[in-house]
């Protein structure tokens, strides 16, 4: 069913996502114009709303992403047509970081109870250069607040996490072979699964896990929400 070639709009992104991390290993700095902070942050710029979708944390993050959109997006792609598909890559990975920002909102209200008026500040006013140390805070409240507030997230995770949502849905018989354990699976089962565990993970999420399993659930739910709103309105997707 695969064809290799790459249409325009998934070639695009893969270009704009391997330049970024090119230049982000010459340029570090990058890291903090682009990725996305928390709105309290004093690293965050409005601009990263959109920005962080193009960043990447390592080699092994990039990849994967860009594979994964390689494979379910060009399909996606063919289907919708260029204009369609980014309408839907774009809303999943906002999506994403909108709930990603809003279970962070949550849990960084949820620490200040902890603490008093002086640490709180102090987090404010001292914590981001507190991490640029590659230090935190002894206090685990403290730590976790500070965690929270100026630690960015990255990567295209919640946008192809929606990609392959739709790719279920879409074509949920196609039979994907998975690497491990190498067995064949339905796309639909596949999706189901791999959904399941996110929202386990997010479950059971913690200061110290440094992947943002809300934002793959936010890009999966944005993503139905658009594909049940595109069948309503044109009968189908």
């Amino acid at each position: 069913m695969f064809n290799m070639h790459l249409p325009n709009a998934v070639k695009n992104i893969i270009i704009i996502n391997v330049l970024l991390f090119l230049a982000s290993q010459v340029m570090p700095q990058l890291d903090y114009a682009l990725a996305g902070f928390y709105y309290q942050s004093p690293h965050f710029r409005p601009w990263q709303i959109v920005t962080h979708m193009f960043m990447h944390g390592g080699f092994a993050h990039i990849f994967f992403n860009m594979y994964a959109l390689f494979i379910f997006g060009s399909e996606l792609e063919r289907r919708w047509g260029s204009r369609r598909f980014l309408i839907y890559y774009m809303v999943c990975g906002l999506g994403a970081f909108f709930l990603h920002e809003l279970v962070n909102y949550y849990e960084i209200h949820q620490l200040m109870h902890q603490l008093g008026n002086d640490e709180i500040r102090l987090v404010y006013e001292q914590g981001s250069s507190v991490l640029l140390e590659g230090k935190n805070y002894s206090d685990p409240a403290m730590g976790a607040l500070n965690s929270a507030i100026n630690t960015p997230v990255v990567g295209a995770s919640g946008a192809v996490f929606g990609l392959l949502l739709a790719f279920g849905m879409l074509f949920p018989n196609v039979e994907l072979m998975l690497l491990f354990p190498p067995i064949p699976i339905k796309a639909k089962w596949f999706v189901l699964i791999y959904g399941a565990i996110e929202f386990v993970l997010a479950m059971r999420h913690s200061a110290n896990d440094n992947v943002a399993h809300y934002a793959h659930l936010g890009g999966m739910i944005f993503g139905y929400l658009l594909l049940k709103f595109w069948q309503k309105r044109f009968g189908s997707v």
